[in-house]
């Protein structure tokens, strides 16, 4: 067909190709004059081909067409015109002329939203349907029949630009084409509109954009987002006139922040982190992602009212000035104008299309990227050169990450670390203000104040944590690009480690050279390690019956489970963190993690990392506080699909009961242990006794796989007591940041006491204490190394594990294999076990006996990153480390389809 194209902007463009490339002739393109000098999008896409090009001021006079106009168009003979975007009033005698008439786009679903400002009155009437009609032109505003109409959902959080973006803008294209094709071949319906739900609203315009804060925030949502980016919803703050842009609708808890009064309105604005919150009459909240001054300046919002860093002027080197030249010529080819500092892109023309050209030439000529939010935030050419000389020094606009921070001196070293609870990458004080002392066992001082969660604060920190997993930057990265995350905290770890394993020794008595070496060690392997597994999490496909004589593929997926709680003990406070976290976050999911009330610091210096790291917001979140508030809160939170536990057996029932019940969530537990070590004649003595004492008071004997008895063949019995009694004397005993030092203090205050009582009850019941029971002469929470012989299996410590520096030993009969393995399984807790003995036979028989998740022959406390790690029976289940620990973390989806 002959067809005219009436219209403008890149729309009208693409129309105008895609009619070309289906075949038809386009006889002639009507479109706006030149702004500027500046030819629309139309225009020049149809002089790049040679198609006449018609540029009218206006096509009529006191409403009769201009006859030279009038004319010029008869002359074209056109079949068809097609109107895809038209700004003009085209008179009827042109839209009724040709053999088919005319046909329009027009962005709603008629009859409703007649009118100018169709998609701004979709959103701002909270449409959940939305889309546009193709209909044949008559003489009234937007009434013709119908042709064709395509619609979709409206999201509650789209946008002009988005929906425009999204639908109307690549689907009306097509529509356009599809319509001119059924016109072609005689197909074309013609369907009248009917005048129920007809609506025609006015044309949107800047003064008529006030917001009305006296409605409930959806209806407040629908105003700035039908109104952004054109006009602009606004208000006054402090007498100006400030627009806004990006809202989204905010169902979490307000956030915390700076509160701004609003001109006439009950409720202030609150200034946070990621933008705006504004309040409806119904005390619900929207949240804006930027705002304009009356000057056209754009910021974010959440830099309203604050120092802006990206107005400050920069002094520019010689190249830098040779670059603002370069950077006027690129403005001068898209706006075809004289540059001067003040000139405004968008006020001189520019429209969206321009904005990428923008970045693009930037990118070519100056290698420095910007996003199109920069060319937004600063549309003055003064200002976009600033913008652009910082991103080519590498300086971004984020606030710098900053927080209250404790600084002292200890161990030859300045220590920096936080003690506040770290939610949504944000170091902030609890919601009540409440605090708590965390001690020094070597001495019992304070070493610091550290914010004590509450309830509240569990429920900000998994609101957080469910934003980044469902819709934050964390859900849209490749696995790939969240190792190398993980390998990038890890270095940082790696760096920090002596500040770490020195806050690690303050805070958990742990001797600084085993905090190093393991704590904080075997923390910065396991992130590695995991690190790698990001990309290798993956399904399988399975052979399954086919639907003849159809086909079947069904493979499986690995997802990640989604916001996971992990609650770790005092006795390695980053280590237990990182055994878990590790595969937590390399599975995919997010964390809120409660450390040990007693011992906070390292897990929040960790999160510090985190963020340096490059951590997005809300991945991970630390939550220092009691266990039966936090840890409950977290046990019973809906959101919280999975948690992991590490601690004592009845807490971790009562966490198990509290996850069933509140949603069946997933757990793993790692619990109690009374580890038993069989020590046979045949072995290596030196070797056992060396390794046995290892094996017992390896860190203070807080290790939650601690030889909690030993059994020891009789012939070698009294000889293995006395070389152990010999190299405990040899222990020193003191301050753990003395290199020399073999023993640090117990980690708390109640667990020293424990111990005390531990002991006491062994002495009752008739064991034999040959050395220790009782704390030191010292000053600080020093318990000596202890060592009960004549232990029976009825005996409260032959059952129970004292969880610190108590060797228990029982001897028993040469040769009597079966009667040990009784009395070493005869325990309700089956975490670790050992055996020492050179008969590789017996070894391997009593390896399979014992009834524990990990069994050493020859060897005590070898754990390793590779190495599936947790218990049977009341030790718990689930594995930490090794590629099990990721199973933990992870949910398999069957996918089936069929095909031909």
């Amino acid at each position: 067909m002959r067809i005219a194209v009436i219209g403008q902007s890149v729309f009208g463009a693409e129309v105008f190709k895609l009619l070309r490339k289906n075949g038809h002739e386009i006889v002639g393109v009507f479109t706006l004059q030149d702004v500027n000098g500046k030819q629309d999008p139309l225009a020049l896409a149809a002089a790049n081909v040679g198609v006449k090009v018609f540029k009218y001021s206006k096509w009529m006079v006191n409403k009769k067409v201009i006859p030279e106009v009038y004319d010029e168009y008869q002359a074209l003979n056109a079949e068809l015109n097609v109107l895809p975007f038209c700004s003009q009033f085209i008179p009827n005698e042109i839209i009724l002329f040709p053999k088919y008439q005319t046909i329009i786009y027009h962005p709603s679903l008629l009859p409703c939203h007649r009118g100018a400002s169709a998609i701004n009155w979709t959103l701002m009437c909270g449409d959940k349907k939305g889309g546009f009609s193709i209909f044949w032109a008559d003489d009234g505003l937007d009434t013709g029949p119908i042709l064709l109409q395509r619609s979709t959902f409206v999201d509650p959080n789209d946008t002009l630009e988005t929906f425009y973006n999204r639908f109307c803008f690549p689907e009306g294209i097509k529509a356009m084409g599809e319509a001119v094709e059924m016109i072609a071949t005689n197909r074309a319906p013609s369907i009248v509109q009917p005048e129920e739900g007809a609506t025609f609203e006015p044309f949107v315009r800047k003064d008529k954009v006030q917001i009305n804060f006296d409605q409930p925030a959806a209806v407040i949502h629908n105003f700035i987002r039908g109104n952004d980016k054109v006009p602009g919803a606004w208000t006054l703050i402090n007498g100006e006139q400030i627009t806004f842009f990006g809202s989204r609708l905010w169902s979490r808890l307000p956030p915390r922040g700076i509160q701004v009064p609003i001109d006439g309105v009950k409720y202030s604005a609150i200034v946070h982190k990621d933008g705006m919150i504004l309040f409806g009459n119904d005390g619900k909240m929207l949240n804006v992602s930027q705002v304009q001054y009356s000057s056209g300046k754009m910021i974010p919002a959440s830099k309203f009212g604050k120092e802006d860093s990206s107005t400050q002027k920069l002094e520019l080197t010689p190249e830098e000035v040779s670059m603002e030249n370069n950077l006027k010529a690129i403005w001068k080819g898209i706006l075809n104008t004289d540059i001067d500092k003040t000139l405004d892109f968008f006020k001189a023309g520019a429209g969206s299309m321009d904005v990428v050209r923008l970045i693009e030439e930037i990118k070519v000529s100056f290698d420095i990227k910007l996003a199109i939010e920069d060319v937004y935030m600063n549309p003055v050419f003064d200002d976009l050169m600033m913008c652009v000389i910082r991103r080519g020094r590498g300086i971004e606009d984020k606030e710098p990450f900053t927080y209250d921070a404790v600084e002292i001196e200890a161990n030859k070293m300045k220590l920096k670390f936080p003690h506040q609870v770290f939610i949504d990458n944000e170091f902030v004080d609890s919601s009540d203000g409440a605090t708590y002392n965390t001690i020094n066992p070597a001495d019992e001082t304070v070493i610091c104040k550290v914010s004590k969660a509450t309830k509240e604060d569990v429920n900000r920190a998994v609101e957080a944590a469910k934003a980044a997993f469902e819709e934050g930057e964390w859900s849209k990265l490749n696995a790939r690009d969240r190792g190398m995350l993980l390998f990038r905290l890890a270095d940082l770890m790696e760096q920090h480690q002596e500040e770490l394993a020195t806050i690690e020794s303050l805070d958990s008595g742990a001797v600084y050279t085993l905090a190093l070496k393991t704590h904080i060690g075997m923390s910065i392997q396991t992130f590695r390690y995991f690190a790698g597994w990001c990309d290798k999490i993956q399904g399988k496909t399975i052979p399954i019956n086919n639907a003849r004589p159809n086909k079947n593929l069904t493979f499986t997926k690995r997802e990640p489970i989604g916001v996971c709680a992990i609650v770790v003990p005092w006795n390695y406070p980053l280590m237990m963190l990182s055994w878990k976290i590790a595969a937590c976050l390399a599975a995919g999911n997010t964390v809120v993690l409660k450390p040990a009330m007693v011992t906070p610091l390292t897990a929040l210096k960790f999160a510090e990392l985190s963020v340096l790291a490059g951590f997005p917001p809300g991945v991970i979140n630390i939550l220092p506080g009691s266990g039966t508030l936090v840890g409950q809160a977290m046990s019973e939170h809906p959101d919280i699909r999975k948690l992991g536990f590490t601690g004592s057996t009845p807490v971790g029932k009562t966490i198990m009961e509290s996850c069933a019940k509140a949603n069946l969530k997933k757990v793993s537990l790692e619990l109690g242990g009374k580890s038993p070590l069989i020590i046979f004649n045949d072995c290596d003595l030196d070797k056992a006794v060396r390794l046995g004492c290892g094996a017992v008071f390896f860190n203070k004997g807080e290790n939650c796989i601690a030889a909690g008895r030993l059994f020891v063949e009789e012939s070698i019995h009294d000889e293995f007591v006395q070389r152990v009694i010999e190299e405990i004397k040899k222990m020193k005993i003191g301050n753990p940041l003395d290199r020399s030092t073999d023993h640090g203090p117990q980690n708390h205050r109640a667990h020293l006491q424990k111990l005390i009582e531990y002991c006491d009850i062994g002495v009752k019941e008739g064991a034999t204490l040959v050395r220790g029971g009782k704390q030191c002469d010292l000053p600080g929470l020093f318990f000596e190394p202890t060592v009960f012989t004549n232990v029976e299996d009825h005996m409260m410590i032959a059952k129970e594990e004292s969880f610190g520096p108590v060797m228990i030993i029982s001897k028993f009969i040469d040769g009597d294999v079966n009667g040990v393995l009784q009395s070493a399984n005869n325990t309700e807790f089956g975490l670790a076990s050992g055996v020492f003995t050179q008969d590789i036979d017996k070894a391997m028989r009593v390896a399979d006996s014992l009834d524990a998740g990990t069994v050493f022959i020859n060897t005590y406390n070898k754990t390793d990153v590779a190495a599936p790690f947790g218990g049977f029976k009341q030790s718990g289940f689930g594995k930490d480390l090794g590629e099990e620990a990721l199973n933990e973390y992870l949910k398999t989806k069957t996918v089936t389809l069929e095909y031909k």
